[in-house]
């Protein structure tokens, strides 16, 4: 994401700190299910490099600690996602010889650790179509995409609604059938991403 987005992040994560936020009460652990997406989607509003990203949560909690959620997903990507934040970041010509269409299903496991602070997993199972300068697919890879996460669960009108500032560490430790072309691009650069911001939301039912 360009620098536009988290600006717009980290003003969100500011005002939600206003609200309230205590995970305890009868009324959250009542609330069984909720659905939900990312304000990471906002970046579909860039004038460049626009992600098309689109993400669906539907989750539900075993206990008042514990939920399980299905993350459904898919975005694009034109340059590695191991360059750090700084001069390389979306640098022009560090990008691949085309882009990357990711599409999947993310299985999480959320603990809640004090009142609202929380630690997540994420697996995410993605399919990569990869596709070159001129807009055509060269072939189809799979990708285990994983996300370590640390944030906190702010609830407010009635506990039903919620936001979820996070940090996040990423890996991605199996990359199958990456094309030639694109692998010459990403072996200078990490699998690993560090200190990735988050912003989920949702509704509880």
């Amino acid at each position: 994401m360009q620098k536009q987005v988290i600006i717009v992040i980290a003003a969100l994560v500011l005002l939600s700190t206003s609200l309230s936020g205590q995970i305890g009460s009868q009324n959250s652990e009542t609330k069984k299910y909720f659905i939900g997406s990312t304000f990471f989607m906002l970046g579909n509003l860039l004038p460049q490099n626009k992600p098309d990203f689109v993400q669906l949560n539907l989750g539900y909690r075993i206990t008042p600690k514990d939920v399980v959620s299905i993350e459904v997903k898919t975005w694009k990507y034109a340059w590695p996602i191991g360059i750090p934040y700084g001069k390389y970041y979306e640098a022009p010509g560090e990008n691949y010889p085309g882009y990357i269409r990711e599409a999947g299903i993310a299985l999480a496991y959320q603990r809640f650790i004090y009142k609202g602070a929380y630690a997540a997993v994420h697996a995410f199972n993605a399919r990569q179509k990869y596709v070159d300068s001129e807009d055509n697919k060269i072939q189809i890879g799979y990708q285990l995409f994983m996300t370590y996460r640390l944030g906190y669960h702010f609830q407010f009108f009635k506990n039903r609604l919620f936001i979820e500032p996070s940090i996040a560490v990423t890996q991605w430790p199996i990359n199958t059938n990456v094309p030639e072309s694109f692998a010459a691009v990403e072996k200078k650069w990490n699998k690993y991403f560090l200190f990735e911001p988050g912003l989920h939301f949702g509704y509880k039912f």
